[in-house]
């Protein structure tokens, strides 16, 4: 056996391991693959369902969500509904029970001045009439304007229950 022979031999032998040892690294590729090919089909048929079931949950929120639209525009439309009826209330008898309040107020500080013995008299002069005629709207204003929890907040509350 000559030097080229033995080269040649070493070869052959060189390629039959490496040919082996990638024939061995195909069939375990190719389990690989398999396994993967299984894995896949399992998940689509697992994924199928599911899609379907969260397509069915997001028609059902959708459905949820218009009635939800609906009731908040139906409690829009009380809530408009209810500050009409309290301006309405508000305007019909805020009016009348102020001028009420002004009139009673102004007989009771009549009725304690007249009971403490207190006298008025009308100023002669024109500018002390004036004065005077001030100092009593202030203290008609002071009476009669609205106060927090006044009527209008009263009918507010009863109307809201």
């Amino acid at each position: 056996m000559s030097v080229g022979e033995l080269a040649g031999l070493l070869v052959a032998v060189f390629w039959a391991v490496l040919v082996t040892l990638l024939a061995v690294v195909l069939v375990r590729l190719s389990a690989v693959l398999k396994e993967a090919t299984g894995l896949v089909s399992a998940v689509t048929e697992q994924a199928v369902p599911l899609l379907v079931d969260a397509g069915a949950a997001v028609r059902s929120a959708n459905e949820q969500l218009e009635r939800v639209d609906e009731i908040t525009a139906n409690v829009q439309d009380a809530a408009a509904n209810a500050n009409a009826l309290s301006s309405t209330v508000a305007a019909t008898i805020g009016g009348p029970l102020v001028k009420v309040a002004a009139f009673s107020y102004g007989v009771r500080k009549a009725a304690g001045r007249r009971q403490a013995g207190v006298t008025v008299t009308v100023p002669e002069q024109a500018a002390e009439r004036e004065a005077l005629a001030r100092l009593v709207r202030a203290e008609v204003r002071a009476a009669t304007t609205p106060r927090t929890g006044g009527l209008l907040a009263r009918v507010r509350r009863a109307v809201r229950g």
